[in-house]
């Protein structure tokens, strides 16, 4: 049984994700840290569409709580394979730097960052013994240009794609793969603080993206049509430059 586990998967991006990944035939693990019912609305629009899939609440900064319900899963379960691991959870927390407090600083930085780290470390050792993965980290236009107020956001995303860049040198070898997708200003809930008419004259689409394009992206690089294409950063961001 061949699986799919997205991180942040009950809302915007990763819900869009996860449906697509349900679409390619996957089982989906839908991550979540604390809304249920966004979760569960989730895991009901892939049965809808004929698919399946499991809720995993946990915390994707707390090692603890990876290794107890991701960790004892992949134990309990060796006829499951994670062939498709979808890095997606953050949060933004903007402020200017000298203004921001270390909770600000360490709270994104923990999610998006040590996330990575806890879930990728955990997943990645299944898809060397199956020689087979495909690893796609969702970033940000943020951190490939930088954004003034997102310090801490920024600097999380960059971070994530040099480790994409090195983690995919580490791995190709054994047929996994590890690729970004970079995000501009996608209609989520978490831009919706975000004047869309203030900014869309920025971008040369004259609009915001939606989560489906992003998520279009995603699944691509996660089916065997980009088999040869791993330690790269695609923008989805309508034009803007970067």
């Amino acid at each position: 049984m061949k699986y799919a586990l997205v991180t942040g998967g009950s809302r915007g991006i990763g819900r869009a994700v996860c449906l697509n990944l349900a679409e390619m035939g996957y089982k989906i693990l839908i991550n979540f840290q604390s809304n249920i019912q966004e979760a569960e609305k989730t895991l009901e629009l892939i049965r809808e569409k004929g698919g399946d899939g499991e809720l995993m609440q946990f915390n994707v900064s707390q090692k603890e709580e990876v290794e107890g319900v991701l960790g004892s899963w992949i134990e309990k379960n060796p006829d499951k394979v994670i062939e498709v691991l979808v890095n997606n959870a953050g949060i933004r927390k903007d402020n200017l730097l000298m203004w921001m407090s270390e909770e600000e600083w360490h709270g994104v930085l923990d999610i998006s960052l040590n996330g990575f780290f806890y879930i990728t470390r955990l997943v990645v050792k299944g898809m060397l013994v199956n020689k087979y993965g495909r690893i796609v980290n969702v970033v940000s236009l943020s951190g490939i240009k930088g954004m003034p107020g997102q310090t801490n956001y920024s600097a999380s995303k960059a971070a994530i794609i040099g480790a994409t860049k090195a983690l995919a040198q580490e791995v190709g070898r054994r047929g996994v793969t590890v690729n970004a997708v970079a995000p501009g200003f996608i209609v989520t809930d978490m831009t919706k603080d975000i004047n869309e008419k203030e900014f869309k004259s920025l971008i040369p689409l004259a609009r915001f993206g939606t989560a489906e394009e992003v998520s279009n992206v995603v699944s691509f690089l996660a089916s065997d049509k980009a088999s040869y294409i791993t330690g790269e950063v695609i923008s989805v961001n309508g034009g803007l430059y970067t």
